[in-house]
């Protein structure tokens, strides 16, 4: 195993390891640090968290939105909190196994925090513009074939999920695209919606479910492993001739490395029980967004997956973060 995914293993365990707190744990309000900017879908589903929480423990449970450096800057505050079970973070997992292995980052996302449990996954959807006439991936391949370069592929920006995606298609399919990098998805979608690009590859969220509902944007294709319920019609990848792909977000809550391990077992379990409120699933699946929960160990083992396969995949494809 890879030393970053051996070491998010075995830090995840051994915090489960650490002498329970001697005063009752929650004595106080809790902060959720959420590593991406208001108002976006994060930012909603971390609010809409934080509310169940704050109901079932009983005390304050306040967003602190830290954004920048793709979630490094709200990882890294979070790393640098005291474990006291004060501070918790809600990021994407992507700090922790892709940005390794694209250069340092200010903390150790092995020894420096732990995982809690899984929130949520967001998988990157292939959307057509109407800069296009393509109605799936067979189509807007054939055009990329006939004028090499002329296909023009939006994305957050390099190392982004997006920008793996177009990769690996560009790759797999040997067809020339224009790679349009964006620094994240307001601009990018406003810039969808007046053609001037034929394609962009994102996070799903109530945005894009808008614009795609309104017939603005075309779904030619799904990054997650398996078709997602809302989108019963669209394709994945694999089912679509390429190499199987798990490209989603897959987002969830983390904790200073030493919070004891009585505070990650009742965290981990109140996070469980919200996922299972109606109100809070209803919010995350209105957004095709998919609730995951489990045990933190499994939250470990996945994040430790994905740190392997985004070594390799950065290291075939050459991809560098700017």
């Amino acid at each position: 195993m890879h030393n970053v995914s051996r070491r998010v293993v075995l830090g995840v365990l051994s915090a489960l390891a650490l002498p329970a707190m001697a005063q009752p744990w929650p004595s106080r309000p809790i902060r959720i640090v959420v590593a991406y900017p208001a108002g976006g879908v994060s930012d909603v589903v971390a609010r809409a968290l934080a509310d169940r929480l704050a109901a079932q423990l009983g005390v304050a449970v306040v967003v602190d939105n830290k954004a920048g450096a793709s979630g490094a800057i709200g990882v890294d505050a979070v790393a640098k909190a005291a474990p006291d079970g004060a501070t918790l973070g809600f990021a994407a997992i992507s700090p922790l196994a892709l940005s390794p292995h694209l250069g340092k980052l200010p903390f150790d996302p092995a020894r420096d925090v732990v995982p809690v449990a899984s929130v949520m996954y967001s998988p990157v959807l292939l959307l057509a513009t109407a800069a296009t006439d393509a109605k799936d991936l067979p189509a807007l391949l054939a055009q990329a074939r006939a004028r090499p370069g002329a296909v023009r592929w939006a994305t957050s920006g390099p190392a982004s999920l997006g920008h793996i995606m177009l990769e690996q298609l560009k790759a797999g399919a040997q067809v020339d695209i224009t790679h349009v990098p964006y620094k994240g998805g307001g601009q990018q979608i406003n810039d969808a919606l007046g053609g001037q690009f034929e394609v962009l590859s994102v996070n799903t969220g109530p945005a894009v479910v808008q614009h795609v509902r309104a017939g603005k944007l075309r779904v030619l294709a799904v990054g997650a492993p398996a078709r997602i319920d809302t989108l019963p019609g669209v394709p994945t990848l694999a089912e679509l001739g390429y190499a199987p792909a798990n490209l989603t977000s897959l987002f969830g809550m983390f904790a200073p490395a030493g919070t004891p391990a009585p505070v990650l077992e009742r965290l981990n379990a109140e996070i469980n029980t919200a996922l299972a409120h109606p109100e809070l699933r209803a919010r995350l699946t209105g957004a095709d967004n998919v609730p995951t929960g489990g045990s933190a160990a499994d939250f470990a083992r996945q994040i430790a997956l994905e740190s392997q396969n985004n070594a390799r995949i950065v290291r075939t494809a050459g991809i560098k973060a700017q």
